[in-house]
């Protein structure tokens, strides 16, 4: 939930239902803080000069020369949102990739804290998401993802992004019934 998706207008990466999802995430994050449940938040930021960074993304469709402007501001910083304010006690992991677990101390991290389960808010569903949801699999984790929020540019991709997770990867619930889950 970083300003290049969430800000409107601002980059040609912003995600209108990322912007409309705001409120229900900071639901939910208030919901977590209130059971002492860490927050872990990341972002896809200009991390060691871009040589973290997986070769193949230059051949992406969505990086080829021209199709869009690669403004030097966009995903250097990776700011998180001001919808969603930073707490001293949360986490911020700059991320070189889609998934938040790939090169990055996530998997130490919940280690640490003792943690078994993930829940997944965010955009984008079929991106970052559902990248992250299927490493937390991988490694063991019990993956939660909440179906109204997370969001994508595109409805239908979001519908059959859940549906894959929910089949293979993820307990896919709403917000609502995450925050149920944890009363």
């Amino acid at each position: 939930m970083q300003d290049e998706f969430v800000k409107p207008h601002w980059t040609p990466f912003w995600v209108p239902e990322a912007t409309r999802i705001v409120e229900r995430v900071r639901r939910l994050i208030e919901e977590c803080r209130s059971r002492k449940i860490p927050i872990i938040f990341t972002a896809y930021a200009r991390t060691h000069a871009h040589l973290d960074r997986p070769k193949s993304g230059a051949f992406m469709p969505n990086r080829f020369t021209g199709k869009i402007r690669d403004d030097p501001a966009y995903f250097r910083d990776g700011k998180i949102w001001h919808g969603l304010p930073l707490r001293s006690e949360d986490v911020v992991i700059q991320k070189p990739s889609y998934g938040a677990f790939f090169d990055t101390p996530l998997e130490s991290i919940l280690k640490n804290l003792e943690k078994d389960t993930v829940i997944i808010c965010g955009t984008l569903t079929n991106f970052c998401c559902g990248t992250t949801a299927r490493q937390a699999y991988e490694r063991g984790f019990k993956v939660i993802v909440g179906s109204d929020v997370t969001a994508t540019d595109d409805p239908k991709l979001h519908t059959a992004e859940l549906k894959t997770l929910r089949k293979g990867f993820a307990m896919v619930v709403n917000s609502a019934q995450i925050i149920k889950k944890l009363s």
